[in-house]
């Protein structure tokens, strides 16, 4: 029950006055190499000007800031890294969550000030779901993303038993992007083969990755869009990570009736949504995201779990399903009689 007592303050919209700041910082530190820095050894703001060659006025301001924020610590005058920071934002360290905060204030915020002549128009600022924007805009940040779903990727492998798999296990990745869902399926078994699909230039990243785990010899390449793509048949797990956001509701309805055709008899689907309630109330960062498509996209948005159903169901799959993940939200499986 909320207190009727409590005196109302402005605090809160105050904080959302300035929620771009700490992306912002984070993504200076990061370009100024401080995490990386201060992995080494705890360092004044001093001797951290000097190793960046920017200015002590301007490295203090930051480094105080990011103090506040918890993700720096501070004694006398040396500055050290948090667990959190020290696990996630040192670039030598996996996993490595940095690079997000460039595609954040390099890519998305630009266009996000653009939110009022969206709402207007009801036309995104790039369509970035075709191209050719979406290719170029795609291949520069897609591998920034695997480390965002690597945990949960291997999950579902171990989920699925591919790493107790004794016979060939094909799998289907669509939008394959940095390529992290076949990627990490293939690092837990030598059974598994990759078919990935998307555009020509996204899949040299995707192969590239492949090849720095040490499974690229087993990627199969299919460039094009993901509709026109012949996906051709007998996989045995499709995953679609983060893709039907951004197609919207007529696209992934089609996309998940040609994924069906693809799949063996008892092969499963897995989706990898920012999933909305129903009544389009909550999560947060769902909401929010169905905002960043309404700026990135023509038609996409954020799904319930109720809608994505229904689609599996007319698409011809059985048992829709959640699988809890370490992700934002919980894997939707479903299985092909």
């Amino acid at each position: 029950m909320t207190n009727k007592n409590a005196k109302l303050t402005p605090e809160r919209i105050m904080q959302m006055a300035w929620g771009y700041a700490p992306t912002v910082i984070i993504k200076t530190a990061i370009e100024h190499g401080v995490f990386d820095a201060l992995d080494e050894s705890p360092k004044t703001a001093s001797e951290l000007a000097r190793k960046a060659r920017a200015s002590e006025r301007g490295m203090t301001a930051i480094l105080n800031a990011l103090v506040g924020l918890q993700f720096l610590s501070r004694k006398g005058s040396r500055y050290a890294l948090t667990p959190e920071s020290a696990a996630f934002l040192v670039s030598t360290k996996m996993p490595y969550y940095g690079e997000f905060f460039r595609h954040m204030t390099e890519q998305l915020i630009p266009k996000w000030l653009q939110l009022g002549k969206v709402v207007r128009t009801g036309k995104p600022a790039m369509a970035v779901n075709s191209e050719p924007d979406g290719v170029k805009f795609f291949a520069q940040f897609v591998e920034s993303l695997f480390p965002l779903s690597f945990a949960a990727a291997s999950a579902l492998g171990e989920h699925l038993k591919i790493p107790q798999a004794n016979g060939p296990v094909n799998v289907l990745d669509i939008a394959a992007g940095s390529g992290v869902w076949g990627i990490a399926l293939a690092k837990q078994s030598q059974h598994v083969r990759m078919s990935a699909v998307d555009w020509p230039d996204v899949l040299k990243v995707t192969e590239r990755v492949a090849h720095r785990h040490g499974v690229g010899n087993r990627l199969t390449k299919m460039p094009g869009d993901l509709l026109q793509v012949n996906y051709g048949n007998g996989h045995h797990i499709a995953t679609l990570g983060h893709i039907l956001h951004s197609e919207g509701a007529e696209r992934s309805q089609r996309l998940l009736k040609k994924v069906f055709k693809s799949l063996s008899p008892g092969g499963t689907i897995a989706i990898m949504e920012f999933v909305v309630s129903g009544d389009r109330t909550g999560p947060p960062v769902g909401l929010l995201f169905a905002v960043n498509m309404l700026v990135n996209t023509k038609a996409g948005d954020a799904f319930s779990f109720k809608e994505i159903s229904s689609w599996l169901r007319e698409a011809g799959f059985k048992n829709p399903r959640l699988l809890e993940v370490p992700a934002v939200s919980p894997l939707i499986l479903a299985t092909k009689p």
